[in-house]
């Protein structure tokens, strides 16, 4: 998968993409609905399958001290389009220049002009240009004053419930794994670098690779049964687990992060990246009255995420 980060792509060879246009926060099975429709048309004519998006989300740059409430980071959003055969990831930087262009101009200057698409599919809630003042209907007046075909995809619903970002930041946020899974058609995952933490569960018997939420809406704090991919270094494979996402409240006032305990594994994870899915809930995070009664039960949650994961491929 090639990633552009301007609007300009240089050379003919990389331009006339079938591309899908949104945020693809999640990438659940909405996005995938109208990705799939780009890839049709990629494959009716003969065209790179491409994906444009932005960085930052538009929501974060317009509100930067609003709570996070991304479902990916970058890094997770570019592994999970990669796994869905995308050839052209169009990554476009999200700042003052773009956020002030008309939608008449976005359409001539970036999507015309400067990627060079052939044909762009958006859901039907698709807002663009500034003040999001354009709707899918300009977006069809633009495509054919421009030479580019655009194709509307419709919304899409699981048990009559509409598939969106917010229906699943709901759910997680209510410790619902499944249910977030059962709306992105894939597990909801952390995907990022371990990082040295305080070394406390190595003392307790349990060593934990711990790495940063920022940036991202948390899911509900607490133990978690997971799949843990590590995607670099000599230990490269797919391991179970069981994690904990939240600030720790046996050790103080901590920042919010995700520790996660390898069934069966041994080895050095520093500085390697890590992909965490999160596959069931198992318990709040509480406090304990002292460290005997922590570790008795971590070793519950350790055999109850076992038994779980046992059945998950």
């Amino acid at each position: 998968m090639k990633t552009f980060t301007h609007w300009t792509v240089p050379g003919a060879a990389d331009k006339g993409a079938a591309a899908a246009i949104g945020n693809f926060d999640g990438v659940h099975l909405g996005h995938q609905a109208v990705i799939d429709i780009a890839r049709a048309a990629a494959v009716r004519t003969d065209a790179p399958l491409g994906i444009v998006t932005f960085e930052p989300h538009p929501r974060e740059y317009f509100a930067p001290t609003a709570p996070p409430f991304r479902l990916m980071s970058a890094e997770t959003k570019s592994h999970r389009l990669e796994k869905l055969g995308i050839d052209h990831l169009y990554q476009l930087p999200f700042d003052a220049t773009l956020a002030g262009l008309t939608p008449e101009a976005f359409a001539r200057d970036v999507i015309a002009g400067g990627l060079g698409l052939s044909h762009v599919v958006v859901g039907r809630d698709f807002c663009f240009g500034k003040g999001r003042k354009g709707t899918v209907q300009d977006l069809q007046r633009c495509g054919a004053a421009h030479g580019f075909d655009v194709t509307v995809a419709d919304i899409v619903a699981t048990d009559g419930k509409e598939v969106s970002s917010t229906n699943i930041r709901t759910a997680l946020a209510e410790g619902r794994p499944r249910d977030a899974a059962a709306m992105l058609g894939h597990w909801h995952r952390v995907d990022g670098e371990v990082i040295h933490g305080d070394k406390r569960g190595k003392e307790l018997g349990y060593p934990t690779a711990n790495m940063s939420i920022a940036g991202l809406h948390p899911p509900k704090f607490g133990v978690y049964a997971v799949k843990a991919d590590i995607l670099t270094g000599p230990h490269q494979g797919t391991h179970d687990g069981a994690a904990s996402i939240g600030v720790r409240p046996m050790f103080g006032t901590n920042v919010p992060n995700l520790e996660t305990f390898l069934f069966d594994f041994d080895g050095d994870l520093y500085g390697e990246h890590l992909s965490i899915a999160l596959v069931d809930f198992l318990r709040p995070e509480v406090r304990f009255d002292g460290l005997d009664a922590l570790t008795e039960q971590m070793a519950r949650d350790c055999r109850e995420a076992r038994a779980i994961l046992a059945d998950i491929p």
